[in-house]
């Protein structure tokens, strides 16, 4: 499943991140997201979605969020 359809509230592990831009896999891993973290759903909005991921909370677009595999 991926990220944008997460339950909002739900804790979940990140299985995979699916991209082929080297540049977006750093920007994921600086945020630590990475396989084996676990990530939140905050809130879903419009252009994307409100996660937390080890006690931070970030606004990562639909683009983002698609390719977060949880």
């Amino acid at each position: 499943m991926k990220l944008i359809d997460a339950t909002e509230g739900q804790e979940y592990v990140i299985q995979d991140i699916e991209t082929d831009d080297e540049e977006l896999d750093a920007f994921l891993f600086s945020l630590g997201c990475y396989s084996g973290e676990t990530i939140t759903v905050v809130s879903h909005i419009k252009s994307g979605c409100v996660v937390s991921i080890k006690d931070a909370r970030y606004t990562i677009d639909n683009q983002l969020a698609d390719a977060i595999v949880i």
